[in-house]
């Protein structure tokens, strides 16, 4: 297994699951922020969320994102890949309920038109895990991986 293959599977080990990041957007250069619930699947991370929404607005104009929590960050293009029951949302849904399980149908409307997911493909970004840093280069397929201690302290 390569570098770039070994940080691949760490970040399914990290962030197939429910995990929030802040993803941060912008309309006219001024960014915006808010936390939201992601699925990380096969290099791309996963929204639920709403076509009017501030963030689906912006991302019509401005595709470029940043999601971040920790010292995790990642940079990449969002896009709205349409409602939950288009025949080509099929899959990922089915990944989607199963993950956001305890409040996808509480908080989601599927007869809503405007109910939509958003796609985000990955461009470059850093992670850790276990005392190992990664950082990739999504174009490329090239990872760099080094000893990495989080010694921050974080505060809530």
């Amino acid at each position: 297994m390569n570098t770039f293959e070994k940080a691949l599977k760490t970040l399914e080990e990290l962030f197939s699951k429910d995990y929030q990041f802040a993803l941060a957007t912008s309309k006219d250069n001024i960014p915006s922020v808010r936390f939201v619930d992601t699925f990380y699947d096969d290099g791309r991370f996963y929204i639920v969320t709403y076509a009017k929404s501030q963030k689906t607005i912006e991302l019509e104009s401005n595709c470029n994102v940043s999601l971040c929590n920790k010292l995790y960050r990642f940079n990449g293009k969002a896009y709205n890949i349409g409602h939950p029951v288009k025949e080509e949302n099929k899959e990922i849904r089915s990944e989607l309920i199963k993950v956001f399980e305890p409040w996808y149908f509480e908080h989601n409307n599927e007869d809503d038109e405007n109910m939509c997911y958003i796609k985000v493909e990955l461009d470059n970004g850093f992670f850790y895990k276990d005392g190992t840093g990664y950082k990739v280069n999504f174009a490329s397929k090239e990872a760099e991986e080094f000893p990495f201690d989080f010694d921050s302290v974080m505060i809530e």
